[in-house]
């Protein structure tokens, strides 16, 4: 097969694609179209309202007086949002990937626990992961460079990764000895806040990081004076994952070609740029 002939799976991932379902695919998945942006921005909006229903039916006074109307909202946004989903399934080739990807599991979960609060009472609050749904936003809004820096990160974080984790480790290591020397430090003091090696522990996670709750505080001069090396020690760490990632994203460069909002008919992954005619994931048509 020439370099010029298409994959074998995107030929094949054409047939029996009716042309209702095509249509269907780049009206519900895309955005490049008048239809399918004026399909992500109503959807938008009803997230939004779903999750304002949400947060208001959490002040009692307002869900005493609008109960029922918050009630009949939410099944009906429920039940757009079920049809919805399953028209996802219907017009993607392949429904089992759609529903494993992330936004597939994300338009699920935002569904599930209108029905669970049926058998669970109060689960219902939990709808307000639907807001995770505004995501979406980046392609109606046609903020698709955004997704090509968020790509370019995404990788320089995959490439810092084990340098973060030895990072960790270290600072692991710095708060067990710390808690354990301000243990013996401040153990013996009365109303101090260091009973044990965990709770110094959390003593010296609470000061490496600035945060300085103030709940367990050093009261011997010795104590003091090692709380002061380790918030100095803590200002000098703050910056070494900040270079590390920083120096990743030099190497690598961040941005790219051009994006856009494409979903994969076949494997439902974004990311791809504004010339591709293959899925760079798995190769199918777009």
């Amino acid at each position: 097969m020439s370099q010029s002939d298409p994959p074998t799976n995107s030929i094949n991932s054409n047939v029996n694609w009716a042309p209702w379902r095509q249509r269907m695919h780049e009206v519900i998945f895309e955005a490049d179209t008048p239809a399918g942006k004026f399909f992500d921005v109503v959807l938008l909006l009803m997230i939004l309202l779903s999750v304002l229903v949400v947060m208001l039916e959490s002040v009692a006074d307002i869900q005493a007086r609008f109960e029922n109307a918050f009630w009949i909202i939410e099944w009906v946004i429920t039940g757009l949002f079920t049809i919805e989903y399953a028209l996802r399934l219907i017009c993607a080739r392949r429904a089992g990937r759609y529903a494993l990807s992330f936004y597939g599991l994300v338009d699920f979960l935002s569904i599930l626990p209108a029905y669970v609060s049926l058998f669970i009472t109060g689960a219902h609050s939990l709808l307000v992961i639907r807001i995770l749904r505004l995501m979406r936003v980046f392609r109606v809004l046609k903020l698709v460079g955004f997704v090509g820096e968020a790509q370019a990160l995404r990788s320089a974080l995959l490439s810092s990764a084990r340098k973060i984790v030895v990072f960790l480790a270290f600072i692991l290591t710095i708060v067990v000895i710390m808690g354990a020397v301000m243990y013996l430090i401040e153990g013996g003091e009365k109303n101090t806040g260091f009973t044990s090696i965990p709770r110094s522990m959390y003593w010296a996670v609470v000061t490496m990081t600035t945060v300085g709750y103030g709940d367990v505080t050093p009261t011997t001069n010795f104590g003091r004076t090692v709380a002061a090396a380790l918030m100095i020690m803590g200002y000098a760490i703050i910056a070494v994952p900040t270079g590390i990632v920083s120096a990743e994203i030099a190497r690598t460069g961040m941005g790219g070609k051009a994006m856009t909002t494409q979903v994969c008919p076949d494997c439902s992954r974004e990311g791809h740029e504004a010339d591709a005619r293959h899925c760079k994931y798995c190769g199918a048509s777009l």
